[in-house]
């Protein structure tokens, strides 16, 4: 059974009535929050991931993930080391060597694990890396107005937002430098976030983006991305700790562990965590 989204809840009975041309099957939706009053409507997610099973070689690290993300919301998906935090952002990004064994991932209804990494870009997916490569001979604009292009961005267009995008993270003394050659730890997560501010992806997965940053990056950081959630992306801060949550208070955490989400809840899960550590959630 599918049901197509936003849907409303209408009087008489659970009618669902179709608006947008997407579909989504039951197992995803569920994780929906419940209307809070019928005839008002209910945000469908933008990226669902059912039943995800993958192994890195012969070894299965992820067991039946389930979890999705909707439009214009902050997610995190918190975790110690090892439970499979960046195998699921890779996974999801198209990265090699990570093979699906088992589950489906939807991307505005679209199956994206038939896709590869550059469709999966195209479509709208953005994965932004917890330690950027330096590229040298490629410059930080070049590169920008190159990738922007492939999303259909005219070049009126990026004169216009490219400036913009730099004042607003603070970035103007990089504009004639290579892509992330000499950059300091919190320069290239500020460079990673640049990108995500000029390409306007609807899935915006953040690995780590508190990483190797000070207190005043941190806060650039944390504005730039509420920032793009009110601009209605979907983001997911990936972290294992609650500190850049402080800054920027999630809808949904989601708590992973042994492959598999142990616990979800809201902005009190990850303040429970910080408090406790990963033992007050694994039973």
């Amino acid at each position: 059974m599918r049901v197509c989204g936003p849907v409303r809840l209408e009087q008489g009975g659970p009618e669902i009535v179709p608006v947008e041309p997407w579909c989504l099957t039951v197992a995803g939706a569920r994780q929906l929050r419940a209307a809070p009053e019928r005839g008002s409507l209910v945000t469908m997610p933008v990226l669902v991931v059912e039943d995800l099973h993958v192994s890195v070689g012969k070894e299965p690290i992820l067991r039946g993930v389930e979890l999705a993300l909707e439009p214009g919301r902050v997610h995190a998906l918190m975790g110690p080391n090892g439970s499979g935090k960046s195998t699921l952002a890779f996974t999801l990004a198209g990265g090699p060597g990570y093979a699906v064994t088992q589950g489906r991932v939807s991307l505005d209804g679209e199956d994206l694990l038939s896709l590869p990494p550059f469709e999966r870009a195209r479509k709208g997916l953005f994965l932004a890396f917890q330690y950027p490569p330096e590229i040298e001979g490629v410059s930080l604009r070049e590169f920008l107005r190159l990738a922007c292009a492939e999303r259909g961005q005219g070049f009126c267009e990026f004169q216009k937002s490219y400036p913009q995008a730099i004042s607003r993270l603070r970035m103007e003394a990089f504009d004639g430098r290579e892509l992330n050659v000499g950059f300091s730890g919190g320069e290239k997560k500020r460079a990673e976030l640049l990108q995500l501010y000029l390409l306007k992806p609807k899935v915006a997965l953040l690995d780590e983006p508190d990483s190797g940053v000070d207190v005043d990056a941190l806060r650039l950081i944390a504005g730039a991305i509420r920032d793009l959630a009110e601009g209605g992306a979907a983001v997911l801060i990936i972290t294992h700790y609650p500190r850049i949550l402080d800054h920027v208070p999630p809808s949904e955490v989601f708590v992973l562990d042994g492959g598999r989400i142990v616990e979800r809840g809201g902005p009190e899960l990850a303040q429970r965590i910080g408090e406790e550590g990963f033992e007050a959630v694994r039973g």
